[in-house]
């Protein structure tokens, strides 16, 4: 089946076309990345912005074309924190499903979580028994499961995540250390009030989207992007230091020339990296594997099975 999956997030809309046969994704055709900042404002006032929303809009009418070319037999739209939090949240969904016609559908926290796994894990042996934590950093949550093969034992959403964590504490350019260390605390708190003392014992973590990906690129000054290079990368917890100390000390203007990171990320990659750090204290990692083979791939499977 060929099946097209948009995954219409709090920072991020994507685009993913691949075929899947027997629960294996056998071509990947397409993989687009905007970054259309849908969650802007949605923390503070409840419900999507009209400037968002038109973002998301202009950058879907480009991806229709494309599915369109692509004759994709089956359509889905994924919307995730930004949508499920927002008041207008539904009738957005409904206006996207409407307009393009893709199954819209506005996952929770434990869907997002369980195509989060399937997705970092589907490349692995489904008999491996090590314990392994996925982390998904996302705009306005952030997805911690653990699991063995491709069984989820444990799964949290958490409310931290690099658009939420950026507008409510980082207001200064380049940030004070203050506020770095607000968003620190807050995420620690966060996270360890979320995921019990029993699930932190992992053997093995995966971090995919846009965080670990784009520390991967940078830490390897990737110009352009190579996902080849990045899907695997190691990243120890040292490293991860290094680089937030990087970011948080330079401007924004500045962080928008650092090779390896998109200029449409640079806003919220210093936010994105301290909370990879806490997640890697909690877990108490020295290292974490980057991965992108994420939610995308995970729905991939998942919608194209349900089809069968």
């Amino acid at each position: 089946m060929r099946i097209a999956i948009v995954d219409i997030g709090t920072n991020s809309t994507r685009l993913f076309v691949a075929e899947v046969e027997r629960g294996c994704v056998t071509a990947q055709l397409e993989r687009l990345t905007r970054v259309t900042r849908l969650g802007a404002g949605v923390d503070a006032n409840g419900k999507l912005d009209d400037a968002a929303i038109a973002r998301v809009l202009a950058t879907l009418d480009d991806y229709a074309r494309i599915i369109e070319s692509r004759h994709a037999e089956r359509r889905v739209a994924v919307l995730t924190s930004a949508v499920r939090d927002a008041a207008n949240g539904a009738e957005f969904a409904a206006g996207v499903q409407a307009r393009y016609g893709l199954e819209a559908k506005i996952l929770d926290g434990e869907e997002e979580a369980r195509l989060t796994f399937l997705g970092a894990t589907s490349e692995l042996d489904p008999d491996e028994r090590t314990i392994t934590l996925v982390t998904d950093i996302g705009g306005g949550s952030t997805e911690l499961v653990v699991g063995e093969g491709r069984e989820v034992r444990f799964h949290v959403s958490t409310q931290a995540g690099v658009v939420r964590q950026t507008e409510r504490h980082l207001h200064h350019d380049p940030p004070l250390a203050g506020e770095l260390d607000q968003v620190a605390d807050e995420v620690r708190s966060i996270i360890g009030a979320a995921v019990p003392e029993e699930q932190r014992r992992v053997e093995h973590a995966i971090g995919v989207a846009g965080t670990p990906t784009s520390l991967a690129a940078i830490a390897q000054a990737l110009d352009p992007y190579d996902p080849d290079r990045v899907q695997g990368y190691i990243l120890d917890r040292a490293k991860c230091e290094r680089l937030l100390q990087r970011l948080a000390a330079i401007s924004l203007s500045e962080r928008r020339e650092v090779p390896g990171l998109h200029p449409d990320r640079a806003p919220t990659i210093v936010a994105g990296t301290a909370i990879l750090i806490e997640i890697m204290r909690l877990f108490e990692l020295e290292r974490i594997e980057v991965s992108e083979h994420d939610i995308l791939r995970g729905a991939a499977l998942r919608f194209a099975a349900a089809a069968a």
